[in-house]
């Protein structure tokens, strides 16, 4: 696919699974079990999945996964599979190495979004992507840096102090664009200032939805995660953007959906749900 200067790719790094009712939140499981099966310790399945934007001047991934730095206790917890999916394994598949990447777009700061921006080798902590730019949102990045209780647990030191020890951090607002032909989203329900990128033109929009709208089966309003920090907000910003989603024809790229890369959505005159899947690249 291809949306104003860049060519679009769908990277998917790993598979892994959380709490079935932690994902829905106050929404009861015989509903939302239907569109997300269980596992024996009430886990559903997840991926996660980035996307790349190739142009002439600009190598950008939007996230990059749960990365490869986990005790195996909590591959375990999380139930994190690197061997079928991962990311050099995605990128390679259409011809990039992460040497190549030349910014990092990060929606937000928890693990599962930033865990592959650095890695170990030999016990030492690397950046993956040694030659970008990575651009974090300066709220977010207060918060990650002072966390509550409840979001201690969502935000590792080690997917960014290495990057900030070797000045590869640009600090931005995301009210503003940053990058050329994307604009932004700024939303505050699942977490303090997370960026969703837009990429457009005449034609035809994307937003890469991050945790806003992380599976096609969130897509109805009152469907959010009980880790969002606040839900009633999250219900609200949803309510906000899916009308002009729906009005103008965009594309959401979904970063957990197992199945669904993306798809367009449709409003029945009462509830907003999935109408089209997308693929974005086979």
């Amino acid at each position: 696919m291809k949306i104003g200067p860049y060519q679009l790719y769908s990277i998917e790094t790993s598979e892994f699974a959380l709490d079935g009712g932690a994902m829905f939140g106050i929404i009861p499981k015989p509903l939302w079990e239907k569109k997300a099966p269980v596992d024996e310790q009430n886990r559903i399945e997840m991926v996660t999945r980035s996307l790349l934007l190739i142009s002439d001047e600009h190598k950008i991934i939007v996230d990059s996964g749960n990365g490869t730095k986990w005790q195996e206790k909590f591959k375990d917890i999380y139930r994190i599979d690197l061997d079928n999916l991962n990311l050099e394994k995605s990128l390679a598949k259409y011809g990039y190495t992460p040497t190549d990447i030349t910014d990092v777009y990060c929606t937000h700061l928890h693990f599962d979004h930033i865990g592959g921006n650095t890695k170990l080798v030999d016990g030492k902590l690397e950046p993956v992507f040694s030659n970008a730019t990575y651009w974090i949102q300066n709220e977010n990045w207060a918060l990650a840096n002072s966390p509550s209780e409840k979001d201690a647990g969502s935000f590792m030191s080690d997917d960014w102090s290495v990057l900030e020890e070797n000045d590869m951090i640009q600090f931005v607002d995301g009210r503003e664009s940053f990058l050329p032909g994307i604009d932004q989203l700024l939303t505050y329900g699942h977490t303090t200032g997370m960026m969703h990128p837009i990429i457009g033109d005449t034609s035809q929009k994307l937003i890469y939805m991050a945790d806003l709208v992380p599976m096609a089966a969130h897509i109805p309003l009152p469907w959010v995660m009980a880790y969002d920090n606040q839900p009633v907000r999250t219900v609200k910003e949803k309510g906000e953007i899916l009308p002009r989603i729906v009005d103008e024809d965009w594309i959401i790229f979904f970063e957990h959906d197992p199945v669904h890369q993306a798809s367009s959505v449709q409003f029945d005159g009462k509830h907003y749900k999935l109408k089209d899947t997308v693929t974005i690249s086979e």
